[in-house]
């Protein structure tokens, strides 16, 4: 099986290779590091890590970091005989590892799962454990791991029917890599069992619920002051704002739509999009053009910066790590990829600022997290474009309507907290004597 695996990674790999290395280029970056995704790490790092117990956590992008760094956090102080090295895949999963985590933890990128480069990477850091962050399962790794008696665990663990269905197919591949997992901290029932039936020993799994519930709620440095931006463009304090998260293409251009139509009946709204891809903001500002909508990019924001209120009708934020900020801002929010697009962004984080959140029909990467808030009155689920439109006017006109989803939201946030102290604890009661 890892001789055919690999004949075919490699062929795929020379045809995908183009478009891996454009879309690097255009996400900037791409230099910084560019040896350690072929395991080139240089001696300096060897050397660091020689004669030291290593766990190396891995989390591929920004999503997964942002987790990553609190389970670093929360576990650094219950290892302090180990160095922590973090990988990443992304140039902006890097970033935000180095904006948030001190020097004392080593931060690289993670190598391409080729057969010579895995072996590389594994042989110069040397781990004594693997922590995996929602991560893809990749073969070469994996195997490398279980050949040299690493353990490695699978934190936050998630699977929708698409990956289920996915990994199952391809069953006589992946049994025995998820059979090697050392832990698993699943976050719902349902996890846990597909975890099973795909190859993971009962034995090793835990139900420890979302990450994502406990990283929301800690308070994050405020790198921009969110009000005073809004106010340089014409943004009033009483202001109604929506802000659209990490949106997906197609929904820009509905809200841009609806927000023209509403601003009849609610004069000083204000539509914030922050789209998934902040490569994208060139791209959704032409569409958005074209309708007839008024608008800035974040990054065209400078010091000097001074627009007469009622100017504009929105803004487009083309920056990253930003969207917490402008989510504490916000009156309404509505979750992207939930409406033109299939599986749906996170609404923890706007659910524990106690906002009123709006998500649509396609949410099926929380499963069980996205019911538990719309029957606990905490968001409203719309079926399409129209229905949205409907119940962001009716929020709009209604400020006790508002604070009352807020609230509810908040509880449910609260009832689920304390996933990573249980993720801490699976992990080292297992590499610790």
């Amino acid at each position: 099986m890892p001789f055919l695996y690999n004949l075919l990674f490699n062929f795929a790999f020379l045809l995908s290779a183009p478009w891996y290395f454009l879309k690097m280029y255009r996400r900037g970056g791409w230099k910084d590091g560019f040896g350690e995704r072929f395991g080139l790490y240089g001696p300096r790092l060897k050397q660091s890590l020689t004669n030291r117990q290593t766990v190396w956590f891995h989390a591929v992008s920004v999503g997964e970091v942002n987790l990553c760094t609190q389970l670093i956090q929360a576990i650094e102080h219950r290892l302090p005989l180990h160095t922590i090295v973090v990988s990443t895949t992304t140039s902006t999963g890097m970033a935000l590892l180095q904006d948030r985590l001190p020097s004392t933890i080593i931060k690289l990128y993670y190598p391409i799962d080729r057969r010579k480069h895995v072996i590389r990477a594994i042989g110069i850091i040397s781990p004594s454990a693997v922590v995996l962050v929602e991560a893809e399962i990749w073969p070469n790794f994996l195997w490398t791991l279980q050949r040299r008696g690493i353990p490695h665990f699978l934190v936050n663990a998630r699977l929708s029917e698409r990956s289920y269905r996915g990994y199952k197919r391809f069953g006589f591949l992946f049994r025995s890599l998820f059979a090697g997992f050392t832990g698993v901290g699943a976050q719902t029932s349902t996890d846990a069992l597909r975890l099973i039936k795909l190859g993971c020993r009962p034995e090793t799994i835990q139900m420890v619920g979302s990450l994502k519930f406990d990283s929301a709620r800690l308070e994050a440095s405020q790198l921009v002051d969110i009000p005073r931006l809004l106010e340089q463009i014409g943004v009033s304090s009483d202001s109604l704002v929506l802000v659209a998260g990490s949106t997906h293409e197609g929904e820009e251009k509905i809200l841009a739509d609806l927000t023209l139509r509403l601003k009849k009946q609610f004069p000083s709204l204000f539509l914030v999009v922050v789209p998934r891809h902040q490569e994208r903001g060139t791209a959704v500002g032409d569409a958005l053009h074209t309708a007839g909508f008024r608008f800035i990019l974040r990054k065209n924001i400078l010091p000097k910066t001074q627009i007469k209120s009622g100017s504009l009708d929105g803004l487009i934020v083309n920056t990253t790590g930003e969207l917490a900020a402008f989510y504490r801002r916000a009156d309404v929010v509505f979750v992207g990829k939930s409406l033109t697009a299939e599986g749906g962004q996170n609404p923890i984080e706007p659910a524990a600022l106690g906002k009123a959140v709006i998500f649509g029909p396609n949410m099926q990467n929380f499963p069980e997290i996205a019911p538990a808030f719309v029957q606990a009155g905490g968001a409203i689920q719309i079926a399409d474009a129209q229905e949205l439109e409907t119940v962001i006017a009716q929020l709009l006109a209604n400020p006790e309507r508002r604070r009352s989803l807020g609230l509810h939201a908040l509880k449910v946030v609260n009832e689920n907290q304390d996933s990573i102290g249980r993720t801490v604890n699976m992990i080292v009661h297992s590499i610790s004597p």
